[in-house]
């Protein structure tokens, strides 16, 4: 059977053609220059978007004297240029023909990753080729082709049959902090929120309470880059049976009976719960996407997921951004927030804060003392920072009480919740 070609010059010439008989075509265009195969063509539309940007006409005459006559033959000579207009005979199909580059590039572009793959098997480990694989994969689908024109007549319908139900104070996952879920209307699916704060102020003990009560309804999955996962379950269990972390490091020497009985029924509530944990070092964005994925497929549509990430800081990034930490980080934030809305997912992110909390004299986190990148605060639906000020001062009048500064959201109001926190089990609750 005879391969076809990934892609179509009769197609390719029909576009730039028509953007020849009609410049004003041009500025509706979506396609860029390295989408088109041909490179005559390429060079062709790259110099039809520079008089576009320039507010200049579009024609075969001022095209080749944007190109210049000296690299006119480059791009197959006068005669070529005109004779692309000339074989148009209706400007119609333009958005026809842009759908079929776009489909054509993503198909050359498939074909790349899969000889990527293919090599990088030869010499590489398996786990790094595929992972590397998967998030070129991920890139590559965000440029998939979308029809969608933007019509908001079916959103409207949607909208007014929802307006008919009662969807109750909580339309997300609940947090389990009525303060939270009154200001927020619980976790909700598609949103990408950051728990920000300085080390020891409690961010782990604030996603486990978080998961430990989604889990009993919702599925949640939580990529630990920080702990590991039998560290992390002790946490949970010690949470879910309200026993003292110390206690737990040595159960044999330190449990009383009532400790054991405990600890049975903490045991319990995990087990029953719809809870995954991933430990692996050095997960990347294409690894936590494919578990996502593959549990979204297991547990089907019908169940919301809560992702928490523990913490955003120790994802590892794209190699291509190594040299530059704030790039890294931006491009992270990015696949994070794809990531939920993609998979329809809440996405709790921890992120770590910078040092200059610390050398003002009201510690309370703001929004740039986010760590390493303003895209953060620009990705993020939902940021909220922990504030302990029995942290800093022994004296102070609010013990074991954590603020939680909700300080941007993105479709509500913002406001500092309080809620008690015992150190001993590492548990939130309500004031």
């Amino acid at each position: 059977m005879k391969e076809r070609p990934l892609y179509s010059k009769e197609v390719e010439e029909a576009f730039v053609g028509a953007l020849l008989l009609d410049g004003e075509l041009a500025k509706e265009s979506t396609i860029k220059p390295e989408q088109l195969y041909m490179s005559r063509l390429r060079v062709l539309f790259a110099a039809i978007q520079c008089l576009c940007k320039k507010g200049e006409p579009i024609d075969p005459v001022s095209v080749i004297e944007e190109v210049g006559l000296d690299n006119v033959e480059r791009v197959g000579g006068i005669s070529y240029v005109t004779d692309l207009a000339a074989r148009v005979y209706t400007t119609a199909n333009v958005r026809h023909y842009e759908r079929l580059i776009q489909e054509y590039n993503q198909k050359r572009r498939a074909v790349k990753v899969a000889s990527q793959i293919q090599q990088g098997v030869q010499g590489e480990d398996i786990s790094t080729v595929l992972k590397n694989g998967i998030q070129d994969l991920v890139t590559l689908e965000e440029g998939l082709v979308d029809e969608e024109l933007g019509d908001i007549s079916s959103g409207l319908v949607d909208l007014y049959e929802e307006s008919g139900k009662d969807q109750g104070e909580i339309t997300g996952i609940s947090s389990g902090f009525k303060h939270w879920d009154r200001l927020t209307g619980g976790l909700q699916e598609s949103e990408l929120i950051v728990i920000g704060a300085r080390p020891s102020m409690g961010k782990t003990a604030f996603a486990l309470n978080l998961a430990l009560t989604a889990a009993r309804r919702d599925v949640v999955i939580i990529f630990s880059l920080e702990m590991a996962k039998n560290q992390l379950l002790k946490r949970a269990v010690g949470l879910a049976g309200n026993i003292s972390s110390v206690k737990m490091r040595n159960p044999r020497r330190r449990f009383e009976e009532t400790d054991w009985v405990k600890l049975t029924g903490a045991m319990g509530i995990l087990s029953e719960a719809n809870l995954h944990i991933f430990d692996k070092p050095g997960m990347d964005i294409g690894y936590m996407w494919a578990k996502v994925r593959k549990l979204r497929r297991e547990y089907g549509d019908d169940k919301r997921f809560l992702v928490i990430i523990d913490y955003l800081q120790l994802i590892t990034g794209d190699a291509k951004h190594r040299s530059n930490r704030q790039a890294e980080i931006s491009e992270i934030s990015r696949m994070l927030k794809l990531l939920a809305r993609e998979c329809r997912v809440a996405v709790t992110a921890l992120s770590q804060l910078s040092r200059g909390v610390e050398s003002r004299q009201d510690k309370r986190p703001i929004l740039p003392d986010l760590r390493e990148s303003g895209q953060i605060e620009q990705d993020a639906d939902v940021i909220a920072f922990l504030y302990r000020d029995d942290y800093y001062r022994k004296e102070t009048d609010q013990p074991n009480i954590v603020e939680v500064i909700l300080a941007k959201q993105r479709n509500g109001p913002i406001g500092t919740i309080r809620l008690t926190f015992d150190k001993e089990c590492g548990k939130f609750g309500d004031v």
